[in-house]
C-alpha cells in the first residue's frame, strides 16, 4: 500500500485543524439576550459546532426545560436558513404543541426514529452533509468521546448546528461525567416562575448552566423560557440580579 504524499497529509492535517480549533471568523447564531451572549466566546453559539445539554436532574420538568431550550436554538436557525430542522431520538414521546409553543412548529421538523443510539449517530452524520436540514436535534443516552469528535467534525465542515440533548441511563448518573468534543455543554432546569396577579400559570422559568464552554468559562442564571418565536429573555423584576455565578450554579444573588 502506498503511502500518503507528504503535501496531501500536511494539507489534511491543517484541514483538521482549521475545523477543530476555535477561530474567531465563524458564523454565530446569538441568544438575544445579553446576559448569555455576552458571555460566551464571539458573542453567541458557534453556528457550526456540537452543542450538548443535559437536565439537571431526573424529573420530567427538567427534561421538558431541556427539550425545550433546544428547540428555541433550534426554531431560531431554522428562521435565519429557512431550513427545516431535523429530530432524531429513539423514543416516541415528542409533543408537537409544546414544541410549537417554543417556536418550533410541526411543518417545519423532519422526525427521524432510529432504533438504536448507534443508527442515531449514523442518521446524524448522514443528514449533515446531506445538508438539507437547517439544524439538528438528537437526543442519545449512550455517546463516545470518538463520535462527539466525528459529530463536531461534521457540524464545523457543514457550518450547521448540531445539538445532542444527552439523555440520563439512571437517575444519579449525570451524562456529563464522560468526556465529549462539544464546543458548550449546557445544564437545564426548572426554576419558580413569577407570581400573577390573576389566577393562571406564568411563563416558564429555567436555570440555564453553561457546564464548559471552549475557550471560556462557565456561568448560569435563570431566564424565561423560550417563546413563539424560539426566545429566551431575562425576567425584567430580577434585572441585574439575575442569578449568576462562574461555575456551580445557584437559585439566587444578593
Amino acid at each position: 500500500m502506498m503511502s500518503p504524499a507528504p503535501e496531501s497529509l500536511a494539507t489534511s492535517l491543517a484541514h483538521l485543524r482549521t475545523i477543530a480549533t476555535p477561530v474567531t471568523d465563524y458564523r454565530v447564531l446569538p441568544f438575544g439576550v445579553t446576559a448569555i451572549d455576552s458571555r460566551l466566546g464571539a458573542g453567541g453559539l458557534r453556528a457550526g459546532a456540537l452543542h450538548e445539554a443535559t437536565a439537571r436532574s431526573g424529573s420530567l420538568v427538567d427534561d421538558a426545560a431541556t427539550t425545550l431550550f433546544l428547540a428555541g436554538i433550534a426554531a431560531r436557525e431554522a428562521a435565519n436558513a429557512s431550513g427545516p430542522v431535523l429530530w432524531a431520538t429513539c423514543r416516541t414521546d415528542l409533543y408537537a404543541p409544546a414544541l410549537a409553543q417554543a417556536g418550533l412548529s410541526s411543518s417545519d421538523v423532519i422526525y427521524a426514529q432510529p432504533y438504536d443510539d448507534a443508527a442515531l449517530l449514523a442518521v446524524i452524520e448522514d443528514a449533515v452533509r446531506d445538508g438539507t436540514p437547517s439544524a439538528i436535534i438528537a437526543e442519545a443516552s449512550k455517546v463516545s468521546m470518538v463520535a462527539t469528535r466525528r459529530l463536531q467534525l461534521v457540524a464545523a465542515e457543514a457550518d450547521m448546528p448540531v445539538l445532542l440533548l444527552r439523555r440520563r441511563r439512571g437517575r444519579d448518573q449525570d451524562p456529563f461525567s464522560e468526556p465529549s468534543a462539544a464546543w458548550t455543554r449546557w445544564r437545564i432546569g426548572s426554576a419558580p416562575s413569577a407570581r400573577l396577579e390573576i389566577a393562571g400559570v406564568g411563563r416558564a422559568r429555567w436555570l440555564v448552566e453553561l457546564a464548559r464552554q471552549r475557550g471560556g468559562e462557565g456561568f448560569s442564571l435563570i431566564v424565561e423560557g423560550s417563546d413563539e418565536t424560539g426566545r429566551l429573555a431575562v425576567p425584567a423584576e430580577l434585572g441585574h440580579r439575575t442569578a449568576e455565578t462562574v461555575g456551580t450554579a445557584r437559585y439566587a444573588a444578593a
